[in-house]
């Protein structure tokens, strides 16, 4: 009995020891770059912290599934905490909370919370919207850049339906009833055509007192098409689909100011709307830094190496949306912004840090786009073919099923998703409206 409580007192001091030994990794952001990193780096090299301003890894490509009523927002979210617990005994840990600084000499991190010390830290914050410098615009429109937003946007849309169909004045419910989508990439074109499919198909069945030629949805969008970043033939099938749907796609039209009632387009052009969602940019998440500063390149994007070390700072990394790469041939200006490239880069930045060597370059394999423009629309774009319609919106529905994070995230989405799509009903449509606090102070206060 005595050599085993000494032999236990060994291992628990080689334990300690071994632990303090262990270099601390901080990693900013639970999103697709986090968590995969987080998954793969060897958790017997390094003690990690992640932190986010959230409790929860979410789904941006299904936001607009949230606001349009079309899924759970809680189907598309997972919690930080039970991954971590996979890893309780490893030194794994995680910290609510927004970093506001982050001190490149003293390797010092502040959040809105707390000061933490790092020995490596890696950005992975994500992007957030851009406003494009266009006056109060932040505090006019709807945004989707969270699962946050996306609620607010769906709580806003079945509120107007709701009080459009008692509203007697039809001009009053004409202007209720007015959205405006800015912004022709992959969340605009599916916010749109979410609206559109609620406009054609929900309508006369729920809401009968309303006239569904008085809801008017519209898209603008800068350029000369859809989908920019997609094929020519993707563009058009996205836009054939919007017009099916009944949504009025306007190009050419970049917004210069808006009211809160009125968007003013450079050429002059004038629409009338007071909801108006923003779907035109995104900017990297903002984090000022002491010391050594990192550089910057299109997009604010921190400029990464090879190997997603920002250049000239020691011990610190950054990926997925919130990094830029330029030393691959095929992408001079920088690796899309998309799920994938966050994912793939984390992985190899774990591989080169639980080798302890940098040797293993990055080097994006593309597995195509795709796009959903409503049921049995969508299109996709792989390296060698492009196709569109039910094929296209089986596939999207399969990738991004898998995708979800946790098994009942995915089982709750895969029961949404058929029970609307063969009775064109949804028991998500629900307005539900926080109640107003308590008059006391909140813990944050």
């Amino acid at each position: 009995m005595l050599f085993y409580i000494k032999d236990l007192e060994y291992w628990s001091l080689k334990s300690s020891v071994m632990s303090e030994e262990k270099k601390h990794l901080v990693i900013i952001g639970g999103g697709f770059a986090g968590l995969n990193l987080l998954r793969k780096i060897d958790k017997s090299k390094y003690r990690v912290t992640v932190i986010d301003r959230n409790n929860y890894h979410s789904f941006p490509p299904l936001f607009y599934q949230v606001a349009s009523s079309g899924i759970d927002p809680a189907g598309i979210c997972y919690p930080l905490r039970r991954e971590v617990h996979h890893y309780k005994n490893k030194g794994v840990r995680f910290n609510l909370g927004t970093v506001r600084t982050i001190d490149t000499n003293k390797h010092i991190i502040t959040t809105d919370r707390e000061v933490i010390e790092y020995d490596l830290a890696v950005i992975a914050a994500g992007t957030t919207n851009n406003f494009f410098g266009i006056e109060n615009l932040e505090h006019l429109v709807y945004t989707l850049k969270s699962t946050g937003e996306a609620m607010t946007l769906r709580n806003e849309v079945l509120k107007r339906l709701e009080l459009a169909s008692i509203e007697p004045d039809e001009t009053k419910r004409r202007d209720m009833l007015r959205f405006v989508v800015v912004g022709g990439g992959p969340t605009g074109v599916e916010i749109a055509g979410a609206l559109g499919e609620m406009k054609r198909y929900i309508i006369d069945r729920e809401y009968p007192r309303i006239n569904k030629n008085e809801i008017s949805i519209t898209l603008i969008e800068g350029s000369d098409r859809l989908l920019g970043t997609m094929s020519g033939k993707s563009s058009e099938l996205a836009h054939k689909y919007l017009e099916n749907l009944m949504v009025d796609v306007n190009f050419g039209k970049i917004m210069k100011t808006y009211d809160g009632k009125t968007i003013t387009c450079g050429d002059g052009t004038t629409y009338d709307s007071s909801l108006v969602v923003w779907t035109a940019g995104v900017t990297t998440v903002n984090i000022d830094f002491i010391g050594r500063q990192p550089e910057y390149g299109r997009g604010h994007r921190i400029v990464v190496d090879a190997y997603n070390r920002v250049n000239g700072i020691d011990d610190l990394y950054a990926l997925g949306d919130i990094s830029i790469m330029t030393t691959d041939s095929r992408f001079e200006a920088g690796h899309p912004q998309l799920a994938q490239v966050a994912i793939q880069q984390a992985r190899n930045l774990a591989s080169n840090l639980n080798k302890g060597t940098f040797k293993k370059t990055f080097r994006y394999n593309d597995m195509g786009t795709m796009a959903t423009v409503g049921r049995n629309r969508a299109v996709v774009n792989l390296k060698h073919l492009c196709f569109g319609g039910f094929t296209a919106w089986a596939t999207w529905m399969f990738i991004h099923l898998i995708s979800i994070l946790g098994a009942r995230n995915r089982l709750t989405v895969l029961i949404n998703w058929i029970w609307s799509y063969f009775t064109y009903g949804s028991s998500l449509r629900m307005l539900f409206e926080a109640s107003p606090l308590p008059d006391k102070h909140t813990i944050d206060e």
